[in-house]
């Protein structure tokens, strides 16, 4: 049987865009030439997310660069990414990732950890995804808390 999979943003969840996380927390220092939101990191994250009974699955516009850059960071492995259509979702209402995860999860149960899911998505994903699927929307202005990883978990050991 497929573990469940869990796609994640970087963008608001893993670097949020309130303030800078203090330097005890930060996974390391601002370095030259280097994105400076990079030091946001929480490197408690990759133990958390390695912890989760799922696949985890990069679904952000990093792409390839989240394994490359964010996850050495985090202690995560190089991890599988979504890539995105070229076009367009003509319905508006959608977040423009919703389709594009459904189709990718092909059936498989998942999680989506972003900042930006709405009712529309949840609503789209119900009616077109025939597993069981969580859309956790995350404060960007925080990240990913322990109460976020409560109710992936939660749901995740549910299944």
């Amino acid at each position: 049987m497929n573990r469940p999979l869990l796609f994640l943003d970087v963008d608001g969840p893993l670097l949020p865009f309130g303030m800078p996380a203090p330097p005890q927390r930060s996974a390391a220092p601002p370095q030259p030439g280097v994105n400076p939101l990079l030091a946001r990191l929480d490197p408690e994250h990759g133990r958390a997310l390695s912890r989760l009974p799922c696949d985890l699955v990069w679904a952000t516009t990093w792409m390839d660069e989240a394994s490359k850059v964010i996850a050495p960071r985090l202690g995560l492995p190089e991890l599988p990414v979504v890539t995105w259509p070229d076009e367009d979702d003509a319905d508006i209402r959608l977040h423009w990732k919703t389709r594009g995860l459904v189709g990718w999860a092909a059936g498989r149960s998942f999680v989506w950890v972003d900042d930006e899911i709405t009712e529309a998505d949840r609503d789209w994903v119900s009616a077109h995804h025939p597993g069981p699927a969580l859309l956790h929307r995350v404060d960007a202005r925080t990240g990913l808390t322990a109460a976020d990883f409560a109710v992936v978990g939660r749901w995740l050991t549910g299944l």
